[in-house]
């Protein structure tokens, strides 16, 4: 864990020749004057994106005369995770903490509640996406303000030239590096990459796509299930998991996983990663991490990925789309001064020098955010993030929506929908036995 300690000297002078990114939105300085503040971000894993969240930090804490500790804090081995945890329990902690996906929502009755930051924020940014409404604001009330480090998308990582070659599919004919997607487009659909992905692997090079219990398995294999329009669990909390949806993903998750890498019913959220970097993959499912990795280990292998929207189903283009947050422990001493920060991390000038810090990695959840010119920039190739935030076409989405948020989060957890494939694929079972296996485990957690 990287620890800064900014006190009220050093910022002072750290500050003096660093223009601020943005000013407070609806917020005279000095409201929130003075005082201590401690943050735990999570410890990004792009070099140089703690410096310049580090920077902002100075820039805001220099102007309101704040004590400021930032602790950054990682995410390999649940340190973050098991830092929530801890501080929960103890009441004790940090006055900001980092939270991913769910954790706003499981931790909200111990949260403070931001609506009154949120609602200077959206004035000023406009709305958000809607998972991140849905994961931030799980009982009407907004539980964490969106934070820009750590939000991602998770289409596909596709080489283009083994697409090509291989498939007889043109994906910069689709998704140029100079505009919007094409017409073209149109026909990347999940049966066009089910071809594709049967091709691959016949010339060996297989669609690196895992069936494990873990983030990056579920995720793209619940977007799929939304453009099926499979549900397990409706809004209401109505177990709808038996339908012919459901029935439809499953038989088209069975015929994928015939084309998929032998071990993949293993795999972890590296494996897929990997399995790109090696050379080995035609295409993955995942935010541009792997083709960052690549261009310092494999740069023979990053010059001939692309990124682009997932496959379009029945239901439409459904985005795998997962947001971080930052949360306000509802025992923090200091809760004004919190406040004031995070509205400050909210603002466009913050966001944009965020993203580039990243590389483009991080794509906030302001719909307005996502004309940044970072992601037109990177490269090589250039343009390899050109269609890489959401577009008007995709509906984003994140994996066991719409249920409630304790029943998704269970069904997140417990990878339902990946075990359900794997029960097929591995276990022999029907598709009528693995629904039946579902149920019971839903009424389970209904139970919980």
């Amino acid at each position: 864990m990287t620890r800064w300690h900014l006190s009220r000297r050093s910022l002072l002078l750290g500050a003096s020749g660093v223009a601020v990114a943005g000013a407070m939105l609806g917020r005279p300085r000095g409201a929130y004057a003075a005082g201590k503040l401690s943050v735990g971000f999570w410890d990004h894993w792009v070099p140089g994106a703690n410096d310049t969240l580090t920077r902002l930090c100075r820039e805001w804490a220099a102007k309101e005369k704040i004590d400021l500790t930032i602790d950054y804090i990682p995410s390999q081995g649940n340190k973050l995770l098991l830092t929530i945890a801890a501080e929960a329990q103890a009441r004790s902690g940090h006055d900001i903490l980092a939270m991913n996906t769910w954790l706003p929502g499981s931790h909200a009755e111990r949260l403070e509640p931001v609506d009154d930051v949120m609602k200077d924020v959206l004035a000023k940014n406009g709305p958000t996406n809607p998972v991140v409404e849905y994961l931030g604001k799980p009982d009407g009330h907004w539980r964490a303000v969106p934070a820009t480090p750590g939000s991602q998308m998770k289409g596909p990582a596709s080489r283009i030239d083994l697409l090509k070659e291989h498939a007889g599919i043109d994906i910069l004919a689709m998704y140029p590096p100079d505009g919007p997607a094409t017409p073209a487009a149109e026909q990347w659909t999940w049966d066009a990459l089910l071809a594709a992905a049967e091709k691959c692997h016949k010339a060996g090079f297989p669609f690196g796509i895992g069936l494990g219990t873990t983030s990056d398995n579920v995720d793209t294999w619940g977007s799929l299930f939304h453009a099926f329009g499979a549900r397990l669990v409706d809004e209401k909390g109505n177990i709808v998991v038996k339908s012919d949806a459901t029935r439809a993903a499953l038989e088209f998750a069975k015929k994928l996983a015939a084309f998929l890498p032998a071990d993949a019913i293993a795999w972890d959220d590296g494996s897929n990663n990997r399995w790109l970097i090696s050379g080995k993959g035609a295409l993955i499912f995942n935010p541009p991490s792997a083709w960052a990795v690549a261009k310092r280990d494999a740069p023979q292998v990053a010059e001939k990925v692309w990124h682009h929207p997932a496959p379009k189903g029945p239901k439409g283009r459904f985005g795998p789309y997962l947001p971080y947050y930052w949360a306000i422990w509802s025992f923090s001493p200091n809760k004004s001064a919190a406040k004031s920060l995070l509205a400050h991390l909210s603002t466009r000038e913050a966001a944009e020098q965020l993203v580039a810090a990243s590389q483009g990695y991080d794509i906030p959840g302001y719909l307005s955010f996502n004309d940044f010119k970072t992601w037109n920039e990177e490269g090589p190739p250039r343009g390899t993030l050109r269609h890489y935030p959401p577009t008007k076409d995709q509906i984003l989405s994140i994996a066991a929506a719409p249920a409630p948020h304790k029943i998704a989060e269970q069904i997140y957890n417990q990878a339902t929908i990946t075990k359900m494939i794997a029960r097929i694929v591995q276990g022999g079972d029907s598709i009528d036995k693995a629904i039946a296996w579902a149920e019971s485990e839903l009424e389970g957690f209904m139970r919980g």
